[in-house]
């Protein structure tokens, strides 16, 4: 009788230029996982030597791509695709999970599918932390999914490449065209009823909303230049970028997606 193989799950970082500390954590949430877990850290033109020697993937793209983890996002996520992982999610260099993460992913599936090959994707929840860790009271934004919460199954493996064609003039709100994107397809999706994403927030109008002070590094909101691209771009320029982002369709006030 053929001994059941056993399920492999991927984590894929992308990383920049992020402190060691910071990928520390990361790297130690992923190891720490109660379903085991490879790791995928994928250097944006800024590798660090020291990770050839902690355990872990490091794929070396020699330069940054300048489209907020895209591409390594994507190419991670492909490779991991390519080598048949059961499982496959993304996790910024500066945030870090609980050691339950992919356990209770791969659970919210089989709860609702019966069996976790039946599901196309998982949507995980976060907690927002301040950089002493400490919660923020904050709540999840309607409509929207952090890259962070997104744990693919095979079903949509097919879609991790418009991490890498997806025009860089998206980029800037890459998630939330992502997403966008995602619940314009029918797939088979569950949803985790317990955070289990630690979220390492240093956005100012998060800071401001509760009236603290705002912490050293704060990030102004991200502002995007699409529709000026879009303006610049030509008839054929646009087919170009519908195909490349999955088929949004680009207008001078507006993007939606079509199919």
């Amino acid at each position: 009788m053929k001994t059941p193989r056993k399920s492999r799950y991927a984590a894929i970082t992308p990383y920049y230029k992020e402190e060691p500390h910071f990928l520390e954590r990361c790297m130690s949430s992923v190891r720490h996982q109660t379903y085991d877990t490879d790791h995928f850290l994928i250097s944006d033109g800024f590798a660090q030597d020291w990770i050839d020697k902690v355990g872990v993937r490091h794929i070396r793209l020699g330069v940054a791509h300048g489209d907020y983890g895209n591409t390594p996002r994507g190419i991670g996520g492909l490779l991991a695709a390519s080598e048949h992982y059961d499982g496959i999610f993304f996790l910024d260099a500066d945030n870090w999970l609980e050691p339950n993460h992919v356990e209770h992913c791969v659970r919210a599936a089989e709860t609702k599918f019966g069996n976790a090959l039946d599901c196309d994707l998982v949507i995980a929840r976060r907690t927002f932390r301040r950089p002493d860790a400490s919660i923020m009271p904050i709540a999840e934004e309607p409509d929207h999914v952090d890259t962070n919460c997104l744990f693919f199954l095979p079903g949509a493996y097919d879609l991790l490449s418009i991490w890498v064609t997806m025009p860089k003039m998206m980029s800037s709100l890459g998630d939330r065209y992502f997403y966008r994107l995602l619940s314009s397809k029918n797939l088979n999706m569950a949803q985790c009823l317990e955070p289990t994403v630690n979220y390492h927030c240093i956005w100012a109008v998060l800071y401001q909303m509760l009236g603290e002070e705002l912490p050293e590094g704060a990030k102004e909101t991200v502002q995007s230049n699409l529709w000026e691209a879009v303006r610049q771009m030509s008839p054929r320029e646009l087919e170009i970028a519908r195909r490349q982002s999955g088929g949004f369709v680009f207008s001078n006030d507006h993007v939606t997606y079509g199919g």
